[in-house]
């Protein structure tokens, strides 16, 4: 497969999971990094330049003042040509101060990753972090994407594809449910999991919160499309946008 950032063509990375798990508690404090992208079409501004780096550290220091309880925020700061958009977006079992604490590891894995970039985004375990000159805000990002999966398989692959494929679509349609609110702010977000063959199966499908139910759903649709690629009878995958992801996996990955 492969993904585009900006008008690069990048050859996705394909990775492989932890294959023995020790417990569910130690899988709820992972945090590993996953991937991340530098958008050299943004460009990228010099050392010292004052007027870029000031609405950076503007933009970082409005989402430190946020309590993370949503796990997002989308903040803009500057004037062009130095207008700085900023987004995060914590799993949905990870807000709060476990959220805080991966955008902080995200922060500095991208400045380290990606020095003085105006465009860039990194994926943790449990969040993503995006940085741009261009306004995303209630927009599908086609352009950018990748995929984990288990090097091994299942032994029913037919049946494990319908049923695990079943399973996301049952998530997909709770996720953008009109009901499913918190307050007045659609969660879109849900997670579950269903017994297939002798297996149970663990999955989560997200959207970032600055969408509406119906750009999720057609998120999840073009996401899923990408299935057969990731996930053709593997024992656990995932697809990761900036926009929406879903995983699933034969042992529980995700806080009660």
């Amino acid at each position: 497969m492969l993904s585009i950032f900006g008008s690069v063509h990048i050859l996705a990375v394909v990775a492989i999971q932890l294959l023995i798990i020790p417990s569910v508690s130690s899988l709820n404090l992972t945090n590993a990094y996953l991937h991340h992208k530098c958008n050299n079409t943004e460009g990228k501004y010099s050392y010292g330049s004052a007027a870029f780096e000031k609405y950076i550290n503007l933009a970082l220091r409005a989402m430190d003042s946020d309590n993370f309880l949503n796990g997002f925020g989308f903040i803009e700061r500057g004037e062009d040509p130095n207008k700085v958009f900023v987004m995060y977006q914590c799993r949905g079992d990870s807000y709060g101060s476990k959220c805080q604490s991966c955008i902080s590891a995200a922060v500095s894995g991208l400045r380290r990753r990606c020095p003085r970039n105006k465009g860039a985004v990194i994926w943790y375990d449990q969040c993503l972090f995006e940085i741009s000159t261009i306004n995303s805000f209630n927009k599908i990002d086609y352009e950018n994407d990748f995929y984990l999966s288990n090097p091994k398989n299942v032994n029913d692959k037919e049946l494990f594809n319908k049923e695990t494929s079943a399973l996301l679509v049952e998530l997909t349609n709770k996720a953008t449910d009109k009901n499913n609110m918190v307050g007045n702010q659609f969660v879109l977000y849900a997670a579950g999991e269903k017994r297939i063959g002798t297996k149970n199966v663990y999955a989560m499908v997200q959207c970032t919160k600055d969408l509406v139910t119906t750009t999720c759903a057609a998120c999840f649709e073009w996401i899923f499309k990408m299935f057969s690629k990731c996930c053709d009878g593997k024992r656990g995958g995932r697809v990761l946008g900036t926009s929406c992801n879903f995983r699933y996996e034969l042992y529980p990955f995700l806080r009660n």
